[in-house]
């Protein structure tokens, strides 16, 4: 029997497993991840050795609960969150902290970029306040000093990986967008014309590649796990669809956390607006990352004085109730969005109020919003590469919830598929790993092999004719209300006309208080 360490550094949380060669995860821990630091500029920072902290925690916990499983590991692959930056000096230290995936600060900065550079670069027109372009001419601007020093760029994983190991590596898929733009097109090259030297990116290796040993003098329970491989792996979405056994071409797959992926992935590069387009080394996927996703059902039973430390019970509870004939509209950007419209100035909406409605259809509203927002995606996928997708890999925490399933079947008019590993990031990363060691031939044949299916969700003819019609009134609330969301945040910014209301409120407070 092989065992490997399998790391998922998602968005909230931090997850490693024993995982091993049938796929059974033997033993695992979960830490709550660091907070960002999030502030009303845009700004969304972590202190990179935070992340490094919460690996070395896990792995005491896995030594400690199961210590002859931990001492049979024969590699690492860890995953992890995307589009977040970590800027290190030329002795690999971190110059500042890490620009997680919901900083916006860059959008302003983002429309002069693209007005600037060479219009004809397939790269431009992605240039937005989450391209890693922005986050650098950015940084080069806002904070010189700091960018003088600049030597390399990481991924999270990338650095837990360059801690483990002492070398800074990255695979082509996390590093997408700024190979693109390092990429010569008809004589332009957008890192230049940015001012961002191309000798930032560090060295490439495909995901199933080893970056190197792990180092000696590291700190126990890692010290004993010195000279085993450590494979490069790639972000939490790329290993999640390979753990879901979606890998595969003409199917559609759904990573629902944190934040909500959705993609369809194909033999050829394809484009469609809004989506992006990544080569995943032999297939290409398109779709990506929205902002939106489990999280706006967190914010939901936040919002109803509900546990949100216990989701699964509390949503159950919410849709057990009895919904109201007339149903609701929620628009999820609750914090801007992504994929498919790169807007950080979206805002969020509910449409349709009225006096009866309660808890449960606030419930069913949110999922059935965040199901529009993927039927959206996949409407523009599928168009682009010219068929639909057999079926739609679910995975996540959502996928534990059988209704938000049937909800996304229903909705997308296509078949809902739920793998039985609850951790598909965690299963891909270990398939990796074993791809990386020779276990398997190849990612497909490790999927073939350890990936099985739990529940297969069929759409209902009756239910998708009526969210036919719930999906067009979502449009149209879409194209009503995105002018307003604009508006209203342009108009609280600190000159704006609506800045003072807040500052209003608070004195309003005292003189209740008083």
């Amino acid at each position: 029997m092989s065992i490997v360490l399998a790391c998922d550094l998602g968005g909230t949380s931090f997850r490693a497993a024993l995982v091993d060669d049938t796929g059974a995860i033997r033993a695992q821990h979960a830490i709550a991840g660091p907070a960002s630091r999030d502030d009303s500029a845009g700004g969304s920072e972590i202190d990179p050795d935070a992340w490094w902290e919460l690996l070395v925690k896990a792995c005491i916990a896995l030594a400690a609960e199961a210590p002859a499983l931990f001492e049979a590991i024969g590699a690492v692959a860890i995953c992890g969150v995307t589009r977040t930056q970590i800027f290190l000096d030329k002795d690999g230290r971190s110059l500042r902290s890490a620009m997680t995936w919901k900083d916006t600060r860059s959008d302003a900065l983002a429309g002069r970029l693209r007005e600037a550079l060479d219009a004809a670069h397939p790269e431009s027109a992605g240039v937005n306040a989450f391209h890693p372009l922005a986050r650098l001419a950015w940084l080069r601007e806002q904070e010189p000093e700091v960018f003088g020093k600049l030597a390399c760029l990481l991924e999270p994983k990338d650095y837990l990986n360059f801690r483990l190991t002492g070398r800074q590596a990255s695979d082509p898929v996390s590093m997408a967008r700024l190979l693109a733009a390092a990429a010569s097109h008809e004589g332009s090259h957008l890192l230049a014309a940015a001012g961002i030297p191309a000798a930032i990116l560090p060295a490439m290796l495909e995901p199933w590649e080893q970056v190197g040993p792990i180092q000696t003098g590291l700190p126990a329970p890692l010290a004993r796990l010195a000279g085993k491989p450590v494979f490069c792996a790639s972000n939490d979405t790329w290993a999640a669809v390979v753990g879901l056994g979606a890998m595969r071409e003409g199917f559609a797959y759904n990573i629902s956390g944190t934040t909500e992926v959705l993609g369809v992935v194909g033999r050829e590069p394809a484009r469609a607006e809004g989506l992006l387009t990544v080569d995943w080394r032999g297939l290409f996927q398109l779709g990506g990352p929205s902002q939106t996703g489990a999280d706006t059902v967190s914010w939901l039973l936040a919002l109803l004085g509900r546990d949100d430390a216990a989701v699964g019970q509390e949503i159950d509870a919410l849709l057990a109730g009895q919904r109201q004939p007339q149903p609701l509209l929620f628009l999820p950007y609750l914090q801007g969005e992504r994929v498919p419209y790169w807007d950080p100035s979206l805002r969020g909406a509910l449409v349709g109020l009225n006096r009866r409605h309660g808890p449960t259809d606030l419930a069913f509203a949110v999922l059935e919003g965040v199901a529009c927002l993927n039927r959206v995606v996949l409407e523009r996928a599928e168009a682009a590469i010219g068929r639909a997708a057999t079926e739609i890999r679910f995975g996540g925490g959502a996928a534990a919830n059988p209704v938000w399933s049937q909800i996304k079947a229903d909705l997308c008019g296509r078949p809902v598929v739920v793998a039985a590993s609850k951790e598909p990031g965690l299963l891909g990363a270990a398939i990796i790993a074993f791809t990386g060691l020779g276990r398997f031939a190849s990612l497909a044949d490790a999927q073939q092999a350890l990936v099985t299916v739990a529940r297969r969700f069929e759409p209902d003819p009756a239910r998708t004719l009526a969210y036919d019609a719930l999906f067009a009134l979502f449009r149209r609330a879409e194209d009503a209300l995105v002018p307003i969301s604009r508006d209203l945040v342009a108009a609280a910014q600190e000159d704006g006309p609506l800045a003072g209301l807040a500052r209003h409120a608070s004195a309003t407070a005292s003189l209740h208080a008083d």
